[in-house]
């Protein structure tokens, strides 16, 4: 795996864990708004979900293991769209 590739994962899974404090926090304070606010356990094992995530994103980036992909590329992984021609790849 080259350089880039590496530095692009990271990057990748910094923007992951960033989202996900972002939606704990911002369900935090809602349910402040609301009057009763998480509590520290609750908060504490959040923010443990979101480091086992972090952890398992790098080791799959380090070793190759497949990841979970919400947003595909191409549109050859999905079946019904595979048949499919696409202004956007190139003629073979």
């Amino acid at each position: 795996m080259s350089l880039s590739g590496i530095l692009l994962g990271l990057i990748n899974i910094i923007i992951v864990v960033i989202i996900l404090l972002l939606i704990g926090a911002i369900g935090k304070w809602i349910l402040g708004m609301l009057g009763f606010g998480p509590p520290n356990e609750v908060e504490r094992l959040y923010l443990a979900l979101v480091a086992l995530i972090a952890l398992y994103l790098l080791v799959a980036l380090l070793f190759g293991l497949p990841t979970v992909h919400i947003i595909h590329g191409e549109a050859a992984s999905v079946p019904h769209l595979a048949a499919t021609p696409s202004i956007m790849a190139p003629e073979r």
